[in-house]
Parts: C-alpha cells; sequence; structure tokens
C-alpha cells in the first residue's frame, strides 16, 4: 500500500489508534483461537502451540509495541551493548499490525475516538460504520503499531488501512501483520551482546615496539544468548527465539604500523560455553612504531552466529530465512612506547 502523510486533524482523530510501541519488526495475520489463520507454528503466518516456559534462567521481562512480550537469557541484559551487524541490506521494519479488537471492541471504539470527527477522520468513521464493524464474523480488527511510537512515512500503510479486518482464513496475508519470523526480527533488535571480555598483555598502557601484544580472553567462556518474542492477545498465539553463538573474536591494531594489523581467532566449545586460545593461535599484534605522544585506536570484535525457532524454546528447530550475524565491539586507545637501547 502507498503510503502517505497525516493530516493534522485526521492525525490527532487517529492518535487513540496508534500502538505506542518501542520496537521493531513487520508481520503477517495469525488469528484467534479457533479462528486462527493458517495452521500451525512456523513462519508461514500460522500460530504456534502455547508458548512453554523458556530454558534457562531468564533475565526478566520487557514489551514491544502493544502485545508483544519479551524475555531473555541471564546474560542478556542491560550491561551489554545493543546487537549491530555487518549486513548493509538489512534494516528493521518500521511498523506493523497487531490484533486488538472484537468486532463489538472496534465499534466502541470507532465511536469513542471518532465522535464528531470531520474530513477524512469522518469519512474513515462512516466507512467501518457500513461495513457494520463485522460484527457476527469470526475474526478479529488489527491495528498499526509504530517503532518508536510515532508515525513514519516510510510505513508501507496507507492511512485508509490503520486497522485491518482478519478473518479465520486469509489465502493472502497482509504483509504487514505479525508472524513468527517478524517477531524472530524483534527478538533479533532486542538482543544485548556482551562486549569482546578482552586484556591486553603488556597492558595497554605498557605497549612496546617490536614486542608482541598478546590477546587475553578474559573472564571465562561465552555462552549462547537467547532472546523470546511472544504474543498471546485475544487468542493469538505465537512466539519465536532467537540465539546468538559466539563464533570469532577479531583485534585491529589501529594502524598501518603492526604487524599484523588484525588477528582473527576462532571460539570452540569447551566446558561452560565458547572460549578461544588466543596464546596458541599463532596470530597477536606486534607494533612497529611507536604512537608517540598519541594513542592507536585498538578494536576488538565478537562475530555471533545467529538462529531462530518458531517457538519460546531455544533448542527447538532452526527455522528459515536466517538472520543476519551478529556484531560486538570493543574499542580502547593503546600507547606504544619505543625502548632505546645504549651501545657501548
Amino acid at each position: 500500500m502507498r503510503a502517505r502523510m497525516m493530516p493534522r486533524s485526521w492525525a490527532a482523530g487517529t492518535a487513540i489508534a496508534m500502538s505506542c510501541a518501542v520496537s521493531l519488526a513487520v508481520a503477517a495475520p495469525a488469528q484467534a483461537d479457533e479462528d486462527r489463520v493458517g495452521g500451525s507454528g512456523g513462519s508461514s503466518g500460522g500460530t504456534s502451540d502455547t508458548p512453554q516456559p523458556d530454558k534457562g534462567a531468564v533475565s526478566g521481562d520487557g514489551s514491544i509495541g502493544a502485545h508483544i512480550k519479551l524475555s531473555r537469557s541471564a546474560n542478556n541484559n542491560d550491561s551489554g551493548t545493543p546487537v549491530t551487524t555487518a549486513d548493509t541490506n538489512w534494516s528493521p521494519p518500521v511498523c506493523w499490525y497487531e490484533p486488538e479488537y472484537t468486532p463489538e471492541e472496534y465499534e466502541e471504539f470507532i465511536k469513542d475516538a471518532y465522535g464528531g470527527s470531520q474530513g477524512e477522520a469522518a469519512e474513515y468513521s462512516e466507512g467501518r460504520k457500513k461495513e457494520k464493524f463485522h460484527k457476527g464474523d469470526k475474526g478479529l480488527w488489527w491495528k498499526v503499531a509504530f517503532r518508536g511510537g510515532e508515525y513514519d512515512k516510510a510505513c508501507p500503510v496507507d492511512t485508509d488501512n490503520w486497522e485491518i479486518w482478519v478473518p479465520p482464513a486469509v489465502p493472502e496475508p497482509d504483509p504487514n501483520a505479525i508472524t513468527p519470523q517478524m517477531l524472530s526480527e524483534l527478538a533479533f533488535n532486542s538482543t544485548k551482546l556482551p562486549v569482546p571480555p578482552v586484556e591486553l598483555s603488556p597492558k595497554a598502557d605498557r605497549l612496546v615496539v617490536n614486542l608482541p601484544t598478546r590477546v587475553k580472553f578474559e573472564g571465562g567462556a561465552l555462552d549462547r544468548i537467547w532472546t523470546t518474542a511472544s504474543i498471546n492477545h485475544k487468542g493469538v498465539q505465537m512466539a519465536a527465539t532467537t540465539v546468538a553463538t559466539p563464533v570469532a573474536l577479531k583485534v585491529e591494531a589501529g594502524t598501518a604500523d603492526a604487524d599484523p594489523q588484525s588477528c582473527t581467532y576462532d571460539l570452540v566449545k569447551a566446558e561452560g560455553g565458547y572460549r578461544v586460545d588466543s596464546e596458541g593461535a599463532g596470530c597477536n599484534v606486534t607494533y612497529r612504531r611507536s604512537s608517540g605522544d598519541g594513542s592507536y585506536p585498538f578494536k576488538a570484535s565478537l562475530t555471533w552466529e545467529v538462529t531462530w525457532t518458531d517457538s519460546a524454546d531455544p533448542d527447538g528447530p532452526v527455522q528459515q530465512p536466517g538472520l543476519p550475524g551478529g556484531l560486538s565491539t570493543y574499542e580502547q586507545d593503546v600507547s606504544v612506547k619505543e625502548i632505546q637501547a645504549i651501545n657501548r
């Protein structure tokens, strides 16, 4: 659908209709109880079984949009950094539909929100009245939610469709109504990844020209991280869980005067999680020139492989299409000194 800006009066009249969401995801419909769209589970737009308790410790709950709930593994908390990705073609959706009203509730909503309105808002209200709000029909009214809670002209929803009627079976679901796949995108973008737990030896302010700098992986092993996004409202029930697994550590010296300028270490499964043995990796940075009175911007990056399941179980079957890989980075300034030798 073509997106267009709302007239001022229209925006005021529809403010109640918008979901004050803080998040991202697109969608495609599921349905209510026995009135659900499609089959069961999967990314095809159907509903999954009732979400079961997540495996592993949970760090707490959050929410996205009007009715989407979040739960995270204990190591996925606010001390981490928001996930980023090197995939420049991937971007979060700006809006989506969520189930909101029965026909009777929608009739009351329209009367309350648009009573006495003029112009386009009045036309919108009259159009819904002519449809008789689908009273007597099986299904639900879904309403649009915006990332950040404010209208975005990039949203592919026309002003004639702030709410849509979703019957029990839709051969071609609206591309903006929520699915497990889109819940996985919400979960992905709500993930907090730990910064690379690295320590330099010698320390960052004591590096020496031509002396190899060892990158030590501190703090024990890293475990995988998961986030579940789920919805259970008006009989619409589905969930998706993204799982991020650390696979590689890359360090960059921050100058061309280093040998090598970067090193990459593979993480391997070990007791308690994933580790890297940088000491035996044969790849440690050696600075060839002093930083003088300044410093070099040393950078460490963790690459995470991200998969998702169409349930609240992080150990469920991996679904397709996949999600982009995740990145978490850490930067610090390093000082490199040159030791002068005296020849006699």
